[in-house]
């Protein structure tokens, strides 16, 4: 009885699921086996022409691009992100509540004026590049707008909350005076930290690494905005060939490359955490 229970409220979420996740991704995918036609629709016939023109040489190197630049924004995020849920589960309620809403309050502002903010930030009349002049760490010739840099820094802040989060709710329930044991016990600092601490919150470290990680392979408008040419991810081909292109097989055969890139980690780390 209680099983059937259960049953019966996961079946709204199951269906919404079902509807607009699974459905969709069927159809995406099916796209791919479809031919194009001149008129930027899907021709009638079935064909592998368009998943065997994701061998092409020019899509290589993106999804090289798409996979280190996710990796490397994980990586910096959670280098950044340990450290601030250590601090804020051991701080007082009221500086733990003002730091938090300082995580928060970017969320409360529209995502494309926050690119474009970075956008300024970094020009080359704008006040990082003055500053940095100024303090005689950049030339006028140096450039932080349009490379892979400058991607990578608003990836960062961009996807920094979704790894604080988690870590900080997993590290608001663990138990500091294990790390004080281990300090009494002869442990040093880092090494309290990274055999006691990151032990103790394996569960919100897998979720903040899903979470950034699937984020950055699905970003296209930071690379648009704040990247060059040599910048471009996956996401910006798919909106090229379903936009510009018209190309819609192409474009779901691309779709179903980051498909795999997201469901392929998803399902790995998800069995790590059985």
């Amino acid at each position: 009885m209680k099983s059937r229970r259960e049953l019966l409220l996961t079946l709204p979420s199951l269906g919404w699921l079902l509807v607009f996740f699974a459905l969709p991704c069927v159809l995406i995918l099916g796209l791919a086996f479809r031919a194009s036609d001149l008129r930027g629709g899907v021709g009638d016939a079935w064909s592998l022409e368009t998943v065997k023109s994701l061998a092409d040489s020019q899509y290589l190197p993106v999804v090289w691009k798409t996979l280190w630049m996710s990796v490397a924004t994980t990586a910096c995020c959670l280098a950044l992100a340990l450290p601030v849920s250590w601090a804020l589960a051991r701080m007082g309620a009221f500086w733990r509540q003002i730091v938090l809403l300082l995580i928060i309050v970017p969320f409360l502002t529209n995502f494309i004026i926050r690119i474009f903010a970075w956008r300024s930030l970094l020009h080359p009349e704008g006040i990082i590049k003055q500053a940095l002049v100024w303090l005689h760490l950049a030339t006028e010739d140096t450039l932080l707008l349009n490379n892979a840099g400058a991607v990578l820094l608003v990836m960062v802040y961009t996807q920094l909350p979704f790894a604080i989060l988690p870590l900080y709710a997993a590290a608001e329930k663990f138990d500091f005076t294990l790390v004080d044991a281990a300090r009494d016990l002869g442990a040093s600092t880092w090494q309290a930290f990274r055999k006691v601490f990151l032990p103790g919150v394996r569960q919100g470290l897998i979720s903040a690494i899903v979470i950034v990680f699937v984020c950055s392979l699905g970003q296209y408008v930071i690379p648009k905005y704040v990247g060059g040419t040599g910048d471009e991810m996956i996401g910006n081909k798919i909106e090229q060939r379903a936009f510009s292109d018209r190309n819609l097989p192409l474009a779901s055969a691309l779709s179903g490359v980051l498909l795999l890139a997201v469901l392929v980690p998803t399902l790995w780390l998800g069995r790590k955490r059985e």
